[in-house]
């Protein structure tokens, strides 16, 4: 094959057992597919990581089936269409869907949107504007429906969905209290994008002394992004009729074995609290409307992102085990091509 007719993918080569490592996929070159009736050919340009991949690399079905042994790695990516046979995309459109961890996709249109680039950077289609912009809206909009006042905590504050929730929440003139993974996290959050507190979670030593003192009127939402000790500290400090939103427990992703620790759920009665789960794609028919708002936020600079990308996908691997030890700031993002 030469280098102009050959699909680069990133296959699952074995099941992690805890962290994941490099050697548990596998840079492999195929041919780029035919087309059949009504498919298009993408070429990406950019390709999305995102901690609820780890859980497909399970052999446990959750809400998605799990990736197999072999099968290119799941994801979201964005890129131009470059061969068509359907009257629907035409060549040169920019498009965003589940493309996978490859150069080169084939798709039939379904589940895929078309990207406006003249409406933001075509890779806020899976960032900002994407899954964990819109996780960020709707887990704190309508799962927690904030007030002007109350206090809301974020864990993973400086992560893609964490930064852009405690901007919501700031738009919405609450007090904001980010917990990161570093100094210079911290930083970020409070200075960048203007949360009233934060503190390193890795250089601090009692989290409920501190947030104690962060959260002096108690804790009225709080966005969960990690769970473990950090949410357990956060539960002993919630408010009567506080809302948690559970987004991810990404310190847990990587266990090998259950996690024990206090069992919290009675302060949900004795407060009247209530904590709610939730799946971004179940609010899919507003999905339209919160991006235009999201748009419009950044459009205006109530809303900032911040993007940490690398080049080439055969370091698609490395960027994936970073994003789940926490070595970006934002939106982890892998660049395939120049657009």
């Amino acid at each position: 094959m030469t280098t102009s007719n050959v699909n680069r993918q990133i296959t699952l080569a074995a099941r992690p057992i805890g962290e994941p490592k490099e050697t548990d996929f596998k840079l492999v070159e195929t041919p780029i597919p035919e087309l059949g009736t009504d498919q298009f050919l993408v070429k990406n340009l950019y390709l999305s990581v995102d901690p609820y991949m780890r859980g497909r690399m399970n052999d446990r079905k959750s809400y998605a089936q799990p990736v197999q042994i072999g099968e290119v790695m799941g994801g979201g990516a964005v890129g131009r269409i470059v061969k068509t046979n359907t009257r629907k995309f035409r060549v040169g459109e920019i498009v965003m869907g589940y493309f996978g961890w490859q150069t080169y996709a084939v798709s039939n249109g379904d589940g895929v949107e078309r990207v406006n680039p003249e409406l933001a950077p075509i890779s806020t289609s899976i960032g900002v504007l994407g899954m964990p912009g819109m996780t960020a809206y709707f887990g704190l909009l309508e799962i927690c429906k904030p007030r002007a006042g109350e206090t809301v905590v974020v864990s993973g504050a400086s992560g893609a969905v964490g930064e852009l929730v405690g901007q919501i929440a700031k738009i919405k003139r609450c007090r904001v209290v980010g917990i990161a993974g570093s100094d210079d996290k911290v930083e970020h959050v409070v200075k960048d994008l203007g949360f009233d507190a934060a503190f390193n979670y890795k250089t601090t030593n009692d989290y409920v002394t501190k947030l104690r003192e962060l959260c002096p009127r108690g804790i009225d939402i709080y966005f969960d992004n990690v769970g473990g000790a950090i949410t357990d500290a956060v539960m002993t400090l919630i408010n009567p009729r506080a809302r948690i939103s559970l987004c991810g427990q990404i310190s847990q992703y990587n266990a090998a074995e259950p996690e024990m620790g206090p069992r919290q759920l009675g302060l949900l009665i004795e407060r009247q609290a209530k904590m709610e789960g939730f799946l971004v794609f179940q609010f899919a028919e507003k999905m339209r409307v919160a991006q235009k708002k999201m748009a419009d936020w950044i459009r205006t600079g109530k809303l900032k992102y911040r993007e940490s990308i690398v080049k080439g996908i055969e370091h698609t691997p490395a960027a994936f085990i970073g994003m789940l030890r926490g070595e970006n700031i934002g939106k982890q993002l892998v660049q395939l091509a120049d657009e």
